[in-house]
């Protein structure tokens, strides 16, 4: 099949599932593959000259607009759009389908493998910084929230009305984590960043992460919890 991904996790997907893409966006990360655009502005007109049988989009990272414009040229559609851990196994399983592929274990025995796994962190409280210049963090209903809890960790925003609310280094001190995440993505922070934001939550043990590990689904998912796991069990120690 032609596929075009527009979804940086699904392109990571595919290509593990022996399907390249004949076009992803600019931040998919796969420097051999053409590009046409960004998550947020892709060039619908490139995309349909490539006369694709299917575009793979996701409700979060593309715009409502681009996937109309897609869609009223005669482009088949598959969106996927986990929030949650337990979404990714039928996700994945889906989009397999979608491009009549076989997928991997364990996706097809998706709960019996996540109950299965070893015990997780003794639950800790966490905050997730996931942009700075405004601060912003994360509720409940993202995919990040959801694979920290899977490792024993307590989203403090967690009761948010919004999906990433904007807060203040303050508020967050104010809810008392004992962990501090920063993401190397979206926002790129990096070693620079941790001495202010341990100075403003002095009782959290501040930790740089791969934010494709945490922001990432699909086919990174079940390595991603068996990274981040130990990564976090050495930095409790």
């Amino acid at each position: 099949m032609r596929v075009v991904s527009l979804v940086p996790s699904a392109t990571e997907t595919l290509r593990a599932l022996g399907v390249d893409p004949v076009a992803c966006t600019r931040f998919c990360e796969q420097p051999d593959l053409t590009t046409v655009g960004g998550t947020k502005d892709p060039r619908v007109d490139e995309i349909v000259a490539l006369d694709p049988d299917l575009v793979i989009v996701n409700d979060e990272e593309n715009r409502l607009e681009d996937a109309d414009a897609l869609r009223r040229a005669g482009v088949a559609l598959h969106s996927m759009s986990p929030r949650s851990v337990a979404e990714v196994g039928p996700a994945v399983v889906a989009l397999g389908a979608a491009v009549g592929v076989d997928v991997p274990p364990p996706f097809e025995e998706w709960t019996s493998w996540l109950d299965a796994r070893s015990e997780p962190l003794p639950r800790r409280t966490v905050a997730v910084l996931v942009w700075r210049r405004p601060w912003m963090t994360m509720n409940a209903g993202t995919y990040g929230s959801s694979l920290l809890s899977v490792l024993g960790l307590d989203n403090v925003f967690a009761a948010e009305a919004a999906r990433y609310p904007e807060t203040t280094l303050a508020a967050v001190a104010a809810r008392d984590p004992k962990i501090g995440l920063l993401p190397s993505e979206p926002y790129p922070f990096a070693e620079r960043h941790v001495p202010e934001v341990a100075a403003a939550l002095p009782s959290a043990a501040v930790e740089l992460v791969d934010g494709r590990d945490l922001y990432w689904w699909g086919i990174r998912t079940p390595d991603a919890l068996e990274r981040l796991g130990p990564e976090l069990r050495a930095h409790l120690r």
